[in-house]
């Protein structure tokens, strides 16, 4: 396995605009990394796809899961794969061809954060009926070559604070890989229950690496790759119903990140073992019997129920909706050392989120511009040049993946409202307002070849009017080892 970073020091620093004030990583608190690896997913789970197809193991990429098939009794039957080689008008093209079909008594859903099927077997099988709305975090990543005498291979570094607000919630990230070649991974996350329609969550990143105690360690570096993707930040109160009648979820679908690690491959892969070991064992019974044509492993939940995955999810519950009082981040500090550090997250009380992520944003009216400086193009850059090293490409003639329910609603409510808040969470520069030819009034431009495929839009748009869709399998974001 590529495990070739043994982490060798954490540090973790609360930011102003000039200083870092730094705070002990005493054993025991979340942040605490000791016998971990730093590990580039992208490779690790190439490798794992290795291991699979030696063990025998079908695996499609290139192809895009569009839709859930259904048996006629409701349980699930498989999914579909879309078709491909279909011009915008929906005309085909020399090159097209039909989707798959693929059919099993069990389908496991693991689409990562916002799954698109997940959306709709949620609405199908009422599954989030008794828990709380999922919560989420948008993270900016890039990988930089620095100079050699700054480079610290195992160094984990944390901060929270500037150039946030306290009532916004976030922090960043500064890996030092060890591959041979002085390579840091480095990113920022912004919680996507931010209010002010004006915050930038991509300008924010880049403000962030000018700060004195960041700055010196990219001067003189390259930057190689830029990334995003939306995480889950909901935690135990937000974990759907996890079993439905010929399915089930696992991993970050359903959103089993552990919030204040901001880690979730741990509980997902363990997700993953629990639900093979419990459909195995319903699939080699003797005496299978089902009411439902797909079948309904309700053992996985109760399996996963009574694992560590539960127990460290359960723990950390309070952290993260310790941050919405009037003292904000420094707030959920405060609590994370007196209940989660002592007391291990055993306080009889279990503390709620304020609501969906969409519903936070206020009216612009309320709220402050922000003023970004300018990028400077060696530690700070602009957006454009960031999703060109993302490796983004889609088939440019095919059907739009970033659909909306009704075309009025971006100029007439989001516009008007709320200031276009599309144009500034979105981390690849897809949603523009342009003014309109006759000099009046302005409309909404979809650059959807841009999209990285990080879901924000679909989470943070204020009229939930934005529905992403899959694009043609293999369109995307190209990361090579992010």
């Amino acid at each position: 396995a590529p495990l070739n970073t043994p982490v060798t020091e954490d540090k973790f620093g609360i930011l102003t605009k000039k200083y870092r004030i730094p705070v002990p990583m005493l054993p025991g608190l979340p942040m605490v990394n000791h016998g971990n690896y730093i590990v580039r997913l992208g490779h690790f789970v190439a490798w794992l796809g290795e291991q699979a197809e030696a063990l025998g193991v079908e695996v499609y990429p290139g192809y895009a899961a569009a839709e859930v098939l259904f048996h006629e009794d409701g349980s699930v039957k498989g999914i579909a794969t879309n078709d491909v080689g279909i011009q915008k008008d929906g005309a085909p093209k020399a090159s097209f061809e039909r989707g798959l079909e693929l059919h099993a008594k069990v389908t496991i859903f693991a689409e990562g954060c916002h799954g698109h099927l997940a959306k709709q077997l949620y609405k199908k099988y009422n599954l989030r009926e008794n828990c709380q709305p999922q919560s989420y975090g948008i993270g900016l990543k890039e990988l930089w070559t620095i100079d050699e005498k700054k480079w610290k291979p195992g160094r984990i570094e944390h901060t929270v604070g500037w150039p946030l607000d306290r009532h916004t919630y976030g922090g960043s990230f500064l890996y030092h890989l060890n591959e041979g070649e002085p390579l840091v991974a480095l990113g920022f996350v912004v919680g996507l229950d931010y209010q002010n329609p004006y915050l930038n969550p991509f300008r924010e990143f880049q403000r962030w690496k000018h700060h004195p105690s960041v700055q010196p360690t990219l001067e003189g570096g390259k930057r190689i790759a830029y990334g995003a993707r939306a995480l889950n930040e909901g935690g135990f109160q937000s974990i759907p119903k996890l079993t439905f009648p010929g399915g089930l979820l696992i991993g970050c679908s359903p959103g089993l990140m552990n919030v204040p690690k901001i880690k979730g491959t741990h509980t997902a892969m363990k997700s993953g073992i629990l639900a093979s070991e419990a459909i195995f064992s319903q699939l080699t019974k003797e005496d299978l019997q089902s009411k439902t044509r797909g079948l309904h492993v309700q053992e996985y939940e109760e399996n996963l129920k009574k694992s560590w995955v539960w127990k460290e999810l359960y723990s950390v519950r309070n952290i993260r909706p310790s941050c919405h009082t009037a003292l904000g981040l420094y707030g959920g500090m405060l609590y994370t050392g007196v209940f989660y550090w002592i007391l291990r997250g055993m306080e009889p009380w279990t503390l709620k989120h304020p609501g969906p992520d969409f519903a936070q944003l206020k009216p612009a009216k309320d709220c402050t511009p922000i003023e970004y400086p300018k990028p400077d193009g060696k530690i700070s850059f602009d957006l454009l040049s960031s999703v060109a090293l993302s490796g983004t490409n889609h088939e440019h003639d095919q059907p739009a993946h970033l659909t909306l329910k009704d075309d009025s609603v971006p100029v007439n409510k989001n516009l008007a409202i709320f200031d276009g808040p599309e144009q500034r969470f979105c981390p690849a520069g897809v949603y523009e307002y342009i003014p309109l030819e006759t000099g009046e009034g302005s409309r909404l431009q979809i650059n959807a070849q841009n999209c990285v495929h990080c879901k924000t839009c679909d989470i943070k748009d204020p009229s939930q009017n934005i529905n992403w869709v899959v694009p043609e399998g293999g369109g995307g974001p190209a990361y090579n080892g992010m």
